[in-house]
């Protein structure tokens, strides 16, 4: 089964455009590409959202359907191959002493690297079935042959060419009595070859560091677009207003994420709810995703050329950044969490800066708080208050795309934009990066970076907080037990958005895709975790010991009509009917498939009555 996840933009790459499959022949700039019809031989100019994959590919994984013994050995391999990784200049000689190192071949640590590099995620490092079972393979003392004369011919400063591997190897194997391989096999093992291999082997290391070596920067390791993205949040200096009654509801908080290398700003994310886990998440899936569909839903009119996974993320060492979801979910995209030490000036003082740029410009606008009290005097900000939390969305991503990415930047002697640029094409003195693979399964990553569940399938669907949820996909799950264990329930992951709790999203292990599982009772509201638990605590007030669905949808009518009645004399309320609205928006659409599983609703299990708690921070969410 195919594990890629990401689309590697470069030169010789084959995409599916308007139905043909083409190949790139040209990158014209971030968001643009010159492809050819390898039926038709016709170019076309293409931009980066048009380009789908060749073959339809999937992330069959979840990230926590993944046995713990599994994610180890996964996270084994990944430590033996990243020095191999991070490495511009890669030897053969690195890969086998490495491979030496962890008593492994040297082919075993290759095809390591492959697969990673190939599927962009770390679960593509998990055991595969062999694919050639039942057909015969090249025998270890033939492989030995063709890796020396690929060593002895080819990587050399001779730059021997291919066929002369080939007769080499022919000649090596005849003289052992062994059948030689298809030249087609020996020309395979050499395009496996690293590119910084192949140059450094047969053109010298200068040559090869001019095309390969990292850029130098000041800033620990960030010598490259993506190379290094700072991550932190605070609160704005400015009141937003509600969407219905357009008074004020107070000052919300932006998580911000700045790529080190450029100062460009990968993303963000704004909220009334204070920063954790999620905001983080959500943040930094905002900057991997490509942009055209933020800029065309804020009606913005300027370019936001910047995806791609980072290779590292410097973060405060907030509880908040701790999250075991987060962290998992970083690993499995191949991003390195570095957390900001203490007395280190040089971490975190670029996001610093951006956000104070971005909190000066922020002062301009009506409702601004500006920064302390004394610059505040005599100015009324509440009553100045015009802008709503999309509106402010809208202004803030004008400013990125048309201003701060545009403008001179005093550090650098350019602007982010040029210096971004520069770094993904190159410029006359240096090649640059070549531009990030992009995601294929955008709303898998999303929900990769949402909190989790683990729960049964009862016959009358699955309950989490007291909330059932149902829908025919689950009837097939109903009462199943473990594979290995007959005698044990078998638990599922749940996924669920605390902005939007109406649906949650269901991993069918078999299928290995997400489905969208609504309440069982389709008459219930919208409503977040937070007012939900805000419902319970209502109820254990009251004295309620025994908390049903029915009564929490109870006290949350009542809980809104309060609000309602409060909304035009209190800021709380409003901001109570502003964040609901905010949240109901914001979910990730996934359709419901029918399908044709074998039925089996004659063999319940109790409900369980502790819930499972992976997500570690979510009370931090409140």
């Amino acid at each position: 089964m195919n594990t890629q996840t990401t689309l590697a933009i470069k030169l010789g790459s084959e995409f599916v455009f308007n139905g043909a499959r083409c190949a790139v022949t040209h990158i014209l700039d971030l968001d643009k590409v010159l492809l050819t019809d390898l039926l038709t031989g016709e170019t076309h100019q293409a931009n980066m959202t048009e380009l789908q994959p060749v073959a339809k590919t999937s992330n069959n994984h979840d990230l926590n359907s993944i046995e713990e013994s599994t994610w180890s050995s996964i996270q084994e391999r990944f430590n033996v191959i990243k020095p191999l990784l991070d490495s511009a200049g890669r030897t053969r000689e690195q890969v086998a002493q490495r491979a030496k190192a962890f008593n492994l071949h040297t082919n075993t640590v290759y095809r390591w690297i492959k697969q990673y590099e190939e599927g962009g995620v770390l679960t593509a490092l998990s055991k595969q079935p062999r694919l050639d079972k039942g057909r015969a393979r090249v025998q270890s003392e033939v492989e030995a042959i063709i890796q020396t004369a690929i060593e002895t011919e080819y990587l050399t400063g001779q730059r021997k060419s291919a066929q002369k591997v080939c007769i080499e190897v022919k000649r090596l194997c005849l003289a052992a009595s062994l059948k030689p391989p298809h030249d087609n096999t020996i020309r395979s093992r050499i395009q496996q070859l690293a590119p910084q291999i192949k140059t450094a082997k047969r053109q010298g290391k200068q040559a090869a560091d001019e095309v390969y070596a990292p850029i130098n920067n000041q800033f620990p390791n960030a010598n490259s677009p993506l190379a290094a993205v700072e991550i932190d949040h605070t609160k704005l200096d400015i009141i937003l207003v509600d969407d219905i009654h357009r008074r004020p509801i107070g000052r919300p908080w932006i998580t911000v994420a700045i790529d080190v290398f450029s100062r460009m700003i990968t993303g963000f994310y704004v909220s009334f709810d204070p920063p954790s886990a999620l905001s983080t998440g959500l943040c930094l899936a905002h900057g991997i995703i490509a942009k055209e569909s933020w800029l065309t839903k804020h009606e913005v009119k300027g370019t936001w050329p910047c995806w791609g996974l980072p290779k590292k993320i410097h973060l405060d060492n907030a509880k908040e950044f701790r999250g075991k979801m987060l962290q998992r979910a970083c690993q499995q995209y191949g991003i390195d969490i570095e957390w900001r030490p203490v007395a280190r000036p040089h971490f975190g003082g670029h996001i610093e800066r951006a956000i104070g740029t971005l909190l000066t410009e922020i002062h301009t606008l009506s409702g601004t708080t500006f920064s302390n009290t004394i610059e505040r005097k005599g100015y009324d900000s509440e009553d100045k208050a015009i802008l709503t939390l999309s509106e402010f969305e809208t202004w803030l991503t004008t400013f990125i795309t048309d201003v701060y990415h545009q403008r001179i930047h005093t550090s650098l002697g350019t602007s982010p934009l040029t210096k971004y640029k520069e770094g993904i094409l190159g410029n006359h003195e240096r090649p640059g990066a070549g531009l990030p693979p992009k995601i294929i399964d955008e709303t898998k990553l999303r929900l990769d970076f949402m909190p989790f569940e683990e729960r049964t399938v009862q016959q009358y669907g699955v309950a989490l907080d007291e909330v059932h949820y149902w829908h025919d996909v689950l009837r097939p799950w109903i009462g199943a037990t473990e594979p290995s264990n007959p005698k044990v329930a078998r638990k599922f992951i749940f996924r669920r958005d605390p902005r939007d709790i109406s649906v949650i999203w269901f991993f069918d292990p078999e299928l290995r895709s997400y489905f969208t599982i609504p309440y069982r009772d389709g008459s219930h509201p919208v409503l977040s975790i937070w007012e939900l638990r805000e419902a319970k605590r209502i109820l254990k007030a009251e004295g309620k010991k025994h908390i049903d669905e029915r009564m929490i949808f109870s006290a949350y009518e009542r809980m809104r009509t309060i609000e309602q009645a409060a909304a035009g004399k209190t800021k709380a309320a409003r901001r109570a009917q502003q964040r609901r609205s905010t949240n109901h928006g914001t979910r990730i659409q996934i359709p419901i498939k029918p399908l044709s599983h074998d039925l089996n609703m004659n063999n319940p299990i109790d409900e369980l009555s502790d819930d499972i708690q992976p997500f570690d921070d979510l009370d931090d969410l409140s």
